[in-house]
């Protein structure tokens, strides 16, 4: 038995964090999985029933260096977004100070070549510059600083360890020829460490900035939460919180408000506007019986309703909670840049000081500032920080983009797999389907008019509880037909209904109650044939042994069935369809949306065993459904999707919630998916190019055959520009999604 928490960290700020706080908390006892995401500041804990507890965890992650935030909250604020907030707000002021300080030193560093600066003491300036320097390197890169001793303390390296010792060697080594003069050293450094440290704060502040848009669609679902609601009690209206409702209160809604909360209404009518939890546009009508949900927007009546989920039980809530454990989660693909990340820090430290020593002692001319300068670079240029940032920031963009849109994707494995799948098999019934029977045909005998098949059948089916009598009753009253007195009702199981009509005996019924009472059939048999090849429920009136006429009943396919369809196969994904309904229905359903693959008469465990086998020869497979008996094949298929909300079971055991019930948010989820896996390979392509190119070039392998050395200040604009641009191509997503998901 293994339970799971969510927990908030602060402090992270590149891969190497992550993986040391995964080994951290690995070594909890009891602890049987973490993953920790680094944008979200998250760490997903699974744990053994018996274990050592919060109080281990927030130990080994304090251990580690890094800040415990406590639990995820199951609803309000979220404790990261404000530390997110307070982190940039204090990186733009450091920003601020270090770009005027370092204004100052870059103009001291070039005093030879300023007129009027040329006649000042050497000396006198160096120490000035040291002075100005100092604030820089120990205010605005505390932060670096600090990050690296935590590390050293735990005999580990992170990117603050780069930062901080290229920083500090450059800074050192300039105070040292400052005080100590030496007759080889003509150069000092204050205006490469204030750079530096400058250039790669400004890299944090964009990289602050920017992911914090990643989280964008968190926060705007946790802004359309109302704050107060109308409740009714003793005959008064008592504005409350919405933290105070409980469940069975009575609230009132006025138009133009938002809903409190999830409910059923008791009296009134109005429209709501329920975009924000749907994507539909246009509002639907609600009154006595329906179901509201809190934060849609009520548009131009009032209404009162009965709460019946309140707080973290209600649909927004369920939303937010969803979409947070997606952005949490890490795609499959993402352990390659961990593996990666275990060892990048260590190799490019031992790169640096194998940079240092070749220009030291190989390279002509022994000068110990070149070799330091590229000792500085080397350090400076590497970014494990793109590596650890191009997989979740990519993966909470596609996972917030599908929340907005009625798309909710369980995490960046069920991504990752939407991406790679072959085949999509739909459940026939309620899902391509209307689930419901519908009157597609009324055909009259010949000299009987269509209005009296109608009103014969009307009138019998007002008082039959067979499904089909939902669909004939309807059918009548579009027509305008109104049903008339009967006597002497009788139902035949199996067969059909009779009674006494406007004084005459009606039956209505299948072809066997037909045959049975003596009724001849062979006037609409070419009729009853065509109906049934289209896999359509016949039902026949009749009247003192003569056919009045046939009406065709079918569960007709939703509107978008065929182009949802055409859509996937557009694609190059097959598209079956899976039903426990018979052949001969499902095949005509099959052929009239254009699917050929059709598997039919299939209880709900033989679903499952159909998709295991596909699976099994080789397919991805995706299933779609909607229902209880739907619960099994999406469990076993490589991506579940529940359509339309779906029953509580089938959202559980499915990957992918499509909140509407519309088909091509199938097609949709899939090619949102294949954008951010696009996008997330891409991230990591260039995250492994930089580094790989960067660094042997701040390392000098350019030099003998170029001439071309990188100095500290470009390879720390580079960095800071690496981490932005990974970043900033997961927001192309954004600005790429109506056009690339709605075609």
């Amino acid at each position: 038995m293994v339970e799971e928490i969510t927990l908030l960290i602060g402090g992270m700020s590149c891969a190497a964090c992550v993986r040391r706080v995964e080994q951290a908390l690995k070594s909890v006892s009891g602890v049987a999985s973490v993953s920790v995401n680094l944008v979200t500041g998250r760490a997903k804990i699974v744990h053994e029933k018996k274990w050592a507890g919060i109080k281990a965890v927030e130990k080994a992650i304090q251990d580690s260096g890094y800040e415990f935030l406590g639990l995820a909250p199951e609803e309000g604020s979220d404790p990261i977004l404000k530390a997110r907030e307070e982190e940039v707000e204090d990186l733009r002021k450091r920003f601020i100070v270090g770009v005027f300080l370092s204004l100052l030193i870059f103009t001291g560093s070039m005093a030879h070549w300023i007129g009027p600066l040329r006649e000042l003491p050497v000396r006198a300036l160096r120490v000035f510059l040291f002075l100005l320097t100092t604030p820089v390197v120990f205010w605005v890169g505390k932060r670096f600083l600090v990050g690296a001793l935590q590390a050293a303390r735990h005999l580990t390296m992170d990117m603050n360890t780069l930062v901080a010792v290229g920083v500090l060697a450059a800074y050192l080594y300039s105070t040292l020829v400052t005080f100590f003069p030496h007759a080889h050293a003509t150069h000092v450094y204050f205006d490469s460490a204030a750079i530096l440290v400058t250039l790669i704060t400004l890299g944090r502040l964009l990289e602050a900035r920017a992911k914090g848009k990643t989280t964008a669609a968190i926060r705007r679902l946790m802004d359309l939460q109302p704050r107060t609601a109308r409740k009714l009690e003793g005959g008064k209206e008592l504005d409350v919180p919405v933290e105070e409702l409980v469940v069975g209160d009575l609230v009132l809604v006025r138009p133009g408000e938002k809903i409190p909360t999830d409910g059923v209404v008791v009296s009134g009518t109005s429209w709501v506007n329920e975009s924000m939890l749907t994507g539909e546009s246009l509002s639907v009508m609600k009154q006595a019986g329906d179901k509201v949900f809190g934060a849609t927007m009520n548009e131009n009546g009032s209404f009162v309703f009965r709460a019946t989920q309140v707080g973290k039980d209600t649909v927004l809530a369920g939303i937010i909670k969803l979409v947070e454990e997606a952005q949490a989660s890490k795609a499959p693909i993402q352990r390659l840049a961990d593996r990666v990340a275990a060892v990048f820090v260590p190799v490019v430290f031992a790169i640096g000081i194998v940079t240092f020593l070749v220009w030291y002692f190989v390279v002509p001319g022994h000068e110990v500032s070149r070799a330091l300068l590229n000792f500085i670079s080397v350090l400076v240029v590497a970014c494990p920080c793109a590596l650890g940032l191009a997989t979740p920031t990519a993966v909470m963009v596609g996972t917030g983009l599908g929340a907005e849109s009625g798309i909710l994707i369980k995490g960046g494995e069920s991504l990752e797999q939407a991406y790679k799948l072959t085949t999509v098999v739909f459940d026939k019934t309620g899902t391509l389907t209307m689930g419901k029977a519908e009157v597609t045909d009324v055909i009259p005998a010949p000299g009987v008019d269509k209005e009296r098949v109608l009103k014969m059948a009307m009138s019998l089916e007002v008082s039959s509880e067979h499904p089909l009598a939902a669909a004939i009753l309807l059918k009548g009253r579009e027509e305008g037909i109104t049903p008339v007195g009967v006597a002497h009702f009788a139902a035949v199981s199996g067969l059909g209904v009779k009674a006494i009509v406007e004084g005459a005996m009606v039956l209505l019924g299948n072809a066997k109650f037909m045959e049975r009472e003596g009724v001849l059939l062979a006037e609409m048999a070419e009729e009853y044939e065509r109906l049934s090849q289209a896999g359509k429920t016949c039902v026949f009136v009749a009247t003192e042994g003569k056919v009045l006429g046939l009406i065709g009943v079918m569960d007709v396919p939703r509107p978008m069935a065929k182009k949802a369809v055409l859509s996937l196969q557009g694609m190059g994904l097959e598209v079956a369809m899976i039903t426990g309904d018979n052949r001969f229905t499902a095949e005509a359903i099959g052929r009239e949306i254009g699917i050929h693959r059709v598997m039919a008469e299939l209880l709900p465990e033989e679903k499952a065993a159909v998709i295991k086998s596909m699976r099994e020869q080789g397919e991805v497979v995706a299933m779609v459904g909607d229902g209880i008996n739907d619960a099994p094949a999406l469990s076993m298929a490589d991506l579940g999707i529940a359509i339309g909300a779906g029953t509580d079971v089938a959202v559980e055991v499915s990957d992918i919630t499509l909140i509407r019930d519309d088909l091509l948010d199938v097609g949709a989820a899939i090619r949102l998916s294949a954008e951010t896996m696009r996008v997330i390979r891409q991230n990591l392509f260039w995250a492994f190019i930089y580094n790989l190119v960067g660094i042997p070039i701040a390392a000098g392998a350019l030099y003998p055959c170029f001439g071309i050395l990188l100095t500290p200040e470009i390879c720390a604009a580079t960095m800071a520009l690496s981490s932005v641009s990974v970043v900033t191509n997961s927001l192309r997503l954004r600005t790429r999604w109506r056009k690339l998901v709605f075609p």
